[in-house]
């Protein structure tokens, strides 16, 4: 326990932050170690390595993820803006040297060496995304002279190209529904609903017409026919491991499982831990979400109430894309499970979006908040 009278920093730090959606968060890390001792060993001595290279990877990941989670979250709601900007030009800066200098791997270009280390800057373009959307969406109905509205729009249509060019549909289309989204909570007319509605039928159809992957990936999902070796066989986990699961390191349909350490990992923890370990999985996930959705209710300042919802329907609908895939509803798609998937990329940028959602969380003295939200938004002052 912390004195009421410590006023260092650390001790202030967790007097306000919301320590049970941390606890949640750091929870949900500790499943990701738990699964991947049981979906990367067979990928691994699939190709040849040592059968815990994938496993000592993911907890290597995971120590700066918390780190970089607990550090953002300090931060104030100002400072999470003009971190988020930083972020946003150093992924775009990344996004156009992924187009020349990245090598083209499965007939797209998404990873980039620096220093060593391969970079996906798709993953971190998102988080930034979100909070400078939801300021300038802010601003636009606190300062009308200030076309935010605009300004998003164009912000978007950067990001979406740079991520078409790659090609990265999936990552659009994530990109694009949190962006409708927060425009929606932002009280877009029904005339831009109806339009961009439209628009966003039009972009479907043209990915299936321009981009041969995305219609392969569609026609396989509704046909099946062609490749689905993968996702059949995911499915096939998933019921091999009924109610309860094979137990730890017994699976043995996840031994062919070309990803399972990585896009199929829900399909791992079913076989081996069984549909209720993966239920209550899911209400972890669940759980984190509406934790954040609750907290942006009790916020008066527009900017931090659509950066938490934002941020957090980045999280959730991740999640329920990637759980999707495996379950088999809809088209694959290569969308990590946050904190639970391998990918060094995936888990520093979701820490990213996670210490950002506790920043805003905190509490802070302020005499708007916790107040029924009215059609009238005054910010408050961000540093105190």
């Amino acid at each position: 326990m912390v004195s009421r009278v410590d006023k260092s920093i650390i001790a202030e730090w967790w007097r306000t932050v919301d320590r049970l959606l941390l606890g949640m968060l750091i929870l949900l890390m500790l499943c990701g170690i738990l699964i991947s001792f049981a979906a990367s060993p067979a990928v691994a001595e699939r190709i040849g390595l040592d059968p815990m290279h994938f496993t000592i990877r993911h907890a290597i990941f995971l120590i700066p993820s918390v780190g970089i989670m607990i550090g953002l979250s300090f931060l104030n709601p100002r400072n999470v803006r003009r971190v988020a900007f930083v972020l946003f030009i150093f992924s775009v800066v990344m996004l156009l040297a992924t187009l020349f200098f990245a090598p083209e791997i499965k007939g797209s270009r998404r990873w980039i060496s620096v220093a060593g280390f391969s970079i996906q800057a798709s993953e971190f373009v998102k988080p930034a995304f979100v909070v400078i959307t939801a300021w300038l969406f802010a601003e636009n109905s606190r300062r009308p002279e200030i076309p935010g509205n605009l300004f998003s729009i164009i912000i978007f249509g950067i990001v979406c190209s740079l991520l078409l060019a790659q090609p990265d549909f999936g990552q659009t289309m994530l990109i694009a529904m949190v962006w409708g989204t927060l425009f929606f909570l932002a009280g877009m007319p029904w005339i831009w609903i109806v339009g961009l509605a439209g628009l966003g039928i039009l972009a479907m159809v043209s990915a299936y017409w321009f981009f041969p992957h995305v219609a392969g990936r569609i026609d396989r999902f509704l046909t099946g026919e062609g490749d689905n070796f993968q996702v059949e066989t995911g499915r096939e986990a998933i019921i091999s491991g009924g109610w309860l699961g094979q137990g730890p390191g017994e699976g043995s349909v996840k031994k062919y499982l070309p990803d399972s350490h990585a896009d199929f990992t829900f399909a791992v923890a079913a076989e081996e831990f069984g549909i209720i370990a993966c239920i209550l999985l899911v209400a972890l996930f669940g759980f984190i979400v509406l934790r954040g959705l609750s907290r942006a209710l009790k916020e008066r300042d527009a900017y931090v109430r659509l950066s938490i919802c934002g941020l957090v329907i980045l999280f959730g609908v991740q999640s329920m894309i990637n759980m999707a895939v495996n379950l088999q509803l809809i088209p694959a798609k290569g969308m990590t499970l946050p904190f639970i998937s391998y990918g060094g990329s995936s888990m520093i940028a979701m820490s990213i979006v996670m210490g950002f959602v506790l920043a805003l969380t905190r509490r802070r003295p302020d005499s708007l908040r916790n107040q029924p939200v009215g059609l009238t938004l005054r910010p408050y002052n961000l540093d105190e």
